[in-house]
């Protein structure tokens, strides 16, 4: 996995060289990506919330 960077600039700057990113992935790459989201969007909403032990 390479190492991420913070990138600085202007909203649209970013979203130019996300869509770049994305342009340049292969079909199975993109495919990997959106199910990793799923799983992530899935485990959230099903995660029971963990109250702190002050209350």
């Amino acid at each position: 996995m390479e190492k991420s960077v913070l990138s600085f600039g202007s909203p649209k700057e970013l979203e130019a060289k996300r869509i770049a990113e994305i342009k340049s992935l292969s079909y199975l790459e993109r495919l990997e990506r959106l199910m990793s989201l799923i799983e992530i969007s899935y485990a959230l909403k099903t995660a029971k919330v963990i109250q702190s032990k002050k209350r």
